[in-house]
């Protein structure tokens, strides 16, 4: 790579609350110099960023100490400038942008035929799994002395994730070729996540529809500038949201998006309606016999502590699978189907324990390709998208860059860079954020 002192008719400027942050962007030599060298800010090599605009010329100058920089590849899609922006981020590795004229349908009809298939004897093995997993779990929690239970909890609040997966595949009708089995499954499975099946569906179908759409899609969405500066308060709720408490955010999503009856067409009220009477029937019957059992000392034991191991899970999963600082979100006009599904969505590697768990839900760009792959096709279907689209994918094995890059920089909407970080925009106000980069661990 081809390096440069910084031009010296341009100096950074820091005042007197301000503080220039640097980013490790690679560990290897350059040909102009050895060991570690850095880029003096968090989104340099950020793909298609002006610059210009985060220097200030100065009338008045004053000796600095000079800079290495790296020169931005002649083209910023070259396979070595991926490389570099997946070694920041935490990426195994960045796929390269998918072309305008590839279609969603192209790129599903690539995928064999069997990847759709339903076995029931696979699918209802999953429920087996799920509900062994998690009655060994409450076994685990009833056992455990007080120094184990957060690991007792781990575990439960994973395999009831499992639940969540298996009603999810309900949802998409790839469970089963019964649609009421299908209906009456996801339902069950969903109740001690307190989660209604169907108004969930219902905004899971747009989520998937609409992925990474700015206005559409009823996953999260980057901050809009607009709400942030709105007020002192709420933007310092929203920096508390986004940064130490976005592991259990999707708590606030569950609360705001399945409840609502003003959310849904006329024509899914019905549907809605009885769903949340089961979720309250359970609540009614179940809460009350976990407490007259165990007390609330075993109802936070047994129930609520799992459940929120399942809502890091949910936030976490979803942050990978759609959030990173090259991926943008687009408005309606300028959204591609492909791209979104394809080139937009993140396949992540856990340890197995979680995978096997979970139903390898984090198999997850084939199915945003196609919703209709059972959760135990994933695998097949992800073997052949490398065959033939491999070099669009996103890739990586989860690690703690990865999640410190999504946690500190991925928050404001930003039409050119895709995000900026909360710091930048409201440095003093942005502590919650400066923590994180502190206290995270930034192995990959």
């Amino acid at each position: 790579m081809a390096c440069r002192i910084a031009d010296p008719s341009v100096f950074l400027f820091t005042g007197p609350h301000q503080r220039i942050r640097s980013q490790k962007i690679a560990t290897h030599s350059a040909p102009c110099m050895t060991g570690n060298w850095h880029l003096t800010w968090d989104r340099l090599l950020v793909k298609g960023e002006n610059h210009k605009k985060w220097v200030i010329p100065m009338r008045r100058t004053r000796t600095v100490q000079a800079v290495a920089a790296p020169v931005a590849p002649s083209s910023a899609d070259s396979a070595e400038y991926r490389k570099q922006l997946a070694e920041s981020y935490g990426f195994r590795k960045i796929g390269e942008p998918l072309p305008d004229n590839i279609t969603l349908k192209g790129v599903m009809d690539t995928l064999p035929k069997k990847v759709f298939e339903i076995d029931d004897m696979k699918a209802w093995k999953s429920v087996l799994v799920s509900v062994t997993s998690y009655a060994f779990g409450l076994f685990m929690i009833s056992k455990a002395p007080w120094y184990l239970l957060p690991f007792a909890w781990a575990w439960t609040g994973t395999a009831v994730t499992g639940f969540f997966v298996i009603g999810h595949d309900c949802a998409h009708k790839s469970f089963s070729r019964n649609k009421v089995v299908e209906d009456i499954v996801g339902t069950l499975a969903f109740l001690p996540l307190i989660y209604p099946y169907e108004p969930w569906r219902f905004k899971h179908d747009k989520h998937h529809a609409k992925t990474n759409m700015l206005e559409e899609d009823t996953a999260w969405h980057p901050v809009w500038k607009a709400e942030f500066d709105s007020s002192p308060n709420l933007r310092k709720a929203i920096i508390f949201g986004y940064g130490p408490f976005r592991p259990w955010m999707s708590i606030g999503h569950w609360l705001i998006w399945h409840f609502n009856l003003k959310k849904f067409r006329s024509n899914e009220t019905q549907r809605v309606k009885i769903s949340l009477a089961c979720v309250f029937g359970f609540m009614a019957v179940g809460w009350p016999l976990i407490i007259y059992k165990a007390g609330i000392m075993g109802w936070i034991k047994f129930w609520l502590m799992p459940w929120l191991g399942y809502h890091f899970w949910m936030s976490t999963f979803t942050m990978v699978h759609h959030t990173a600082p090259h991926i943008p979100f687009k408005s309606s006009d300028e959204w591609n189907a492909a791209q979104a599904q394809l080139n937009g969505t993140v396949h992540c590697d856990y340890p197995s324990w979680i995978e096997i768990l979970c139903h390898d839900i984090n198999v997850h760009i084939p199915h945003h390709v196609s919703s209709r792959i059972p959760h135990y096709n994933l695998r097949m279907a992800h073997k052949s998208l490398q065959e033939n689209w491999g070099k669009y994918l996103n890739e990586a094995k989860w690690n703690w860059r990865l999640m410190k890059t999504i946690m500190t920089l991925c928050h404001v909407y930003d039409k050119e860079e895709n995000y900026v970080a909360f710091d930048q925009l409201a440095p003093e106000e942005s502590q919650p954020v400066a923590f994180l980069k502190r206290v995270m661990p930034d192995y990959a």
